[in-house]
């Protein structure tokens, strides 16, 4: 039973579908109905596909990121990691930042901890690696690029600069190609003001284990972006993958070997591990096998949507594709997270559940400014666009899919403002050790040295 008067609806993540299922089971609960509780490692939420827009400078880190707190005012918000479900005494384990982990009683759950970056035992990964999941990689990977062009610049070492000027992308889809679209653009406007630096001196690098890349938008988009970051300079290696990239030193399966300090790692993503520790029934890939309800398969009180779950597509399954599963994307996210919401009051107040079902309305993607690929789908009917067409798509499908409406406006002013101002181009590689400086002003000076005694011989010259 839990602890409080009313029952508690424990929703583990604070991500796109926990933010959504919360609010939208606040919006549809009753005064005093029950006590929602989200737990979550971060007290935000991340807007994930303008990530690379973040890395590129084109809009505001604090732009993409929703404050839990204030955005869920009548839910109790934790920060820390829920640990253990013991699903027989319905009791999890929560892990706070700082302090003794204790546990938290439930009436019912939902299962919203999204995915982490797929990444394999690849020798220098995890030391020279760069993931493209949170804010934080973002706004690291822009300083980090940033910093190398400010090396190159600085040094007549060629070996250093060709080293600093090679950027490395391992993965092909939305994020690796969305990513190195926006950088290389952001890397060819800071080049302007390099005295020794320019365009002709970088080389990207892409590579993806696929034989073509943005696969969600179908091959013809897919091959059309490839020759576009090809026109730009990119180098696309398909069908191949990294062998190891120690110190730096790359080496794919091609064959092909270059040093970078630049390796950014977007090769897909798998289901939160911590999954395996609750005792839910998992899919073949580690994804918590979920009823077309949402309901987890052999419960009635878990609830589980987005990255972290495997649900069937019943339009696929309609269509004669008996092992159709919805992919993990925004466009289903937003919606699971609205009937699991739903379906959460539903059971609550014991009333039969929904089941979910979305057609495939399409995708977009950007690849820099002014330029991106895009399938809409309206019925059998697949439109096809590309260049600033498309992207005008890309960003306003994203704009509006941005959680509340003050996060709209800010990134639609952010972009506004980059219509009549230049990028800016300043690295600000000092945040991630912000209190360096005033350590070496402040840490106590060294003690003098004693003077060192005299030998025998030097007492008598004396």
């Amino acid at each position: 039973m839990s602890t409080t008067e009313r029952p508690r609806i424990l929703v583990v993540g604070g991500g796109y579908v926990g933010l959504y299922a919360a609010r939208r089971i606040l919006k549809q609960m009753r005064y005093g109905e029950a006590t929602v509780t989200v737990v979550d490692p971060r007290s935000y939420m991340t807007y994930q596909p303008f990530l690379p827009e973040t890395a590129a400078g084109s809009i505001s880190p604090r732009h993409v990121v929703v404050p839990l707190r204030r955005v869920l005012p009548k839910a109790e918000v934790l920060t820390g990691r829920v640990t253990t479900i013991d699903q027989d005494r319905k009791v999890a384990t929560i892990a706070p930042l700082v302090g003794e982990a204790y546990e938290l009683p439930f009436d019912y759950l939902v299962i919203a901890m999204g995915a982490v970056s797929r990444t394999f035992p690849i020798p220098g990964l995890a030391e020279q690696g760069i993931g493209m999941k949170g804010i934080e990689e973002a706004i690291g990977l822009r300083n980090h690029v940033l910093e190398q062009l400010d090396k190159a610049d600085s040094t007549t070492d060629e070996e250093i600069r060709r080293k600093a000027l090679t950027f490395v992308f391992i993965g092909g889809g939305f994020a690796g190609a969305e990513t190195i679209g926006e950088v290389e653009d952001m890397a060819r406007d800071a080049a302007k003001y390099y005295t020794s630096v320019s365009r002709e001196d970088m080389r990207f690098v892409l590579v993806d284990a696929a034989d073509k890349i943005l696969p969600e938008v179908g091959p013809k988009l897919g091959q059309y972006g490839k020759e576009h970051l090809e026109a730009r300079g990119v180098e696309v290696y398909l069908s191949t993958s990294m062998d190891s990239c120690v110190d730096g030193h790359v080496v794919l399966k091609n064959g092909l070997e270059v040093d970078s300090n630049t390796i950014v790692w977007t090769a897909g993503v798998k289901p939160n591990p911590a999954l395996a520790r609750f005792g839910l029934p998992l899919g073949p890939r580690g994804h918590v096998d979920c009823q077309s309800t949402l309901q987890v398969t052999g419960t009635d009180y878990i609830w589980a949507a987005g990255d972290n779950a495997q649900v069937p597509d019943l339009i696929g399954r309609k269509a004669g594709n008996e092992n159709a599963w919805c992919p993990p994307n925004a466009q289903h996210a937003l919606r699971q997270a609205k009937v699991l919401g739903d379906n959460v009051i539903s059971g609550m107040r014991g009333f039969p559940q929904k089941d979910y079902s979305h057609a495939n309305k399409g995708a977009v993607a950007g690849l820099g400014l002014h330029k991106g690929v895009a399938m809409i789908v309206m019925g059998k009917v697949k439109i096809k666009l590309k260049g600033r067409l498309a992207w005008y798509m890309h960003r306003g499908y994203h704009g509006m899919a941005m959680p509340t409406f003050n996060r709209k406006i800010r990134v639609f002013a952010d972009w506004t403002l980059g219509m009549f101002l230049k990028r800016e181009v300043v690295a600000l590689g000092a945040l991630e050790s912000p209190r360096e400086e005033f350590y070496e002003a402040a840490k106590p000076a060294p003690a003098p040295q004693a003077a060192a005694p005299k030998t025998e011989e030097k007492a008598k010259a004396s």
